[in-house]
């Protein structure tokens, strides 16, 4: 019996391209061994830096998004019949409370979405969640210019508006099937008052944004204060929501107190390594729900297939990044150089180049002010030095991956193509009046 390759076409296809990679891989070439390193280096800092500290917590505030938060009231504010005004305020200023980056965000974005929030309201989430940090935004003014900060707060508010008003206009016949089914929806029994829910979110939040704050660049002030007593905060939160696991949910005192006796003495046992406190209340804490049966068991269930979902995903869009891009001040496989040269001036070219390299490039909060600063000493114009502001935070390759796996193939190529037409033309528009 012959081989029929009108079916075997693309598997000899794949296998070709495959060995030809292998075939041709320039493994003794100085240039192909150092994006190795830097990939391998990016995604180690990314593990030590941002997994712990920043996704983790993130990952337990949108399980936590689906057990405790009803599917009624992400609809009522973030739903795709929800008042356009309120929904899309709402979404719009998130970044001003969760200085988050654009990886962090996945989770919480995955949460309402799953949960029933609108499509243009989440993608706003989604945009506005790392871009309109309010502290990146100072950092912003204070080294590139005040002008260059207050751009980039104006046009990530208006851009998250607008991308979240255009992906609702573009798939506005499936947010109105979204709503008919809302519509037959029945109304959930409430089991617990809001305000205890409130509560459990401020402590989950506070956790995330403290643990995370950053230094400020002044040695004194209000700023530096928070950050000298950032690790008592976060620890204060952390008492309160042990607090709330046996008051609201019925832990035993006995576990709890386990579980906060194990974090003191890893903190009296490493006081300049706060990670490993830390990681020992996550350990703790994840032990105790995962073992029960109730809201917390689900709490636990729900966050940790986040984690399953997100976090493959993230490490390969960070290695592949690593790889083609370096770290900030490092070579992968495409020069810096010609980045450096291809953002001169203001014109079209420089601008759309920025905003595509913005939004593939990974930036942790805070870093792409730095690197902007030693772009624009290089000759980067104050046009396409927006755009990639505007596209940068906001977006990135490994974000890509996940939001693929969440709303589809489609919908993120529409997602991402509107925000670098968005950060293109508000480029050359504050470029030719700067």
């Amino acid at each position: 019996m012959g081989v029929s390759w009108k079916s075997e076409w693309k598997p000899l296809a794949a296998i070709v391209a495959v060995f030809a990679f292998f075939f041709y891989l320039p493994i003794d070439t100085v240039r192909f061994q150092n994006a190795i390193l830097e990939a391998l280096a990016l995604t180690k800092w990314y593990a030590r830096e941002h997994v712990i500290l920043c996704l983790i917590p993130a990952f337990f505030i949108a399980g936590a998004i689906a057990v405790f938060v009803s599917q009624a009231s992400v609809m009522k504010y973030l739903g795709a019949k929800a008042n356009k005004v309120m929904s899309y305020g709402v979404a719009s200023v998130s970044g001003t409370i969760l200085a988050v980056c654009s990886c962090t965000v996945l989770p919480l974005f995955a949460g309402i979405y799953r949960m029933g929030a609108g499509l243009g309201p989440a993608t706003a989430f989604l945009y506005s969640g790392p871009a309109i940090n309010v502290l990146a935004i100072v950092l912003t003014a204070r080294v590139l210019g005040f002008e260059m900060g207050v751009a980039r707060a104006v046009g990530a508010i208006v851009f998250s508006v607008v991308i979240g008003l255009l992906m609702h206009l573009i798939y506005r016949r499936e947010e109105t099937e979204k709503i008919n089914s809302q519509l037959a929806m029945p109304e959930p029994e409430v089991t617990r008052p809001l305000w205890q829910n409130a509560t459990w979110f401020a402590a989950l939040v506070a956790i995330l944004v403290f643990a995370n704050w950053g230094e400020p660049e002044t040695s004194s002030g209000f700023w530096q204060v928070v950050y000298a007593q950032k690790w008592l905060i976060t620890g204060v939160a952390a008492a309160a929501m042990g607090v709330m696991l046996v008051r609201w949910f019925g832990v035993s005192w006995a576990a709890v107190g386990t579980v906060a006796g194990l974090t003191l003495i890893a903190a009296l046992a490493a006081p300049h390594e706060p990670l490993l406190a830390f990681t020992v209340a996550v350990v703790g804490v994840s032990v105790i729900s995962s073992r029960r049966t109730d809201e917390i068991g689900e709490w636990f269930s729900q966050s940790w297939g986040f984690a399953k979902l997100i976090l493959p995903l993230l490490f390969g869009g960070v290695l592949v990044a690593g790889l083609l891009l370096g770290r900030p001040g490092q070579e992968g496989l495409i020069p810096s150089q010609w980045i450096s040269n291809w953002v001169g001036g203001n014109s079209l070219g420089p601008t759309l180049f920025a905003s595509v390299v913005g939004a593939f490039m990974y930036f942790a909060t805070l870093t792409e002010v730095p690197i902007l600063q030693g772009l624009i000493g290089n000759g980067m114009g104050k046009g396409p030095a927006l755009a990639l502001l505007l596209a940068g935070p906001a977006l990135s390759l490994p974000n890509m991956l996940v939001i693929r796996s969440v709303i589809g193939t489609q919908k993120t190529i529409v997602f991402v193509v509107l925000v670098v037409v968005m950060a293109t033309i508000s480029g050359l528009i504050y470029g030719r009046f700067a």
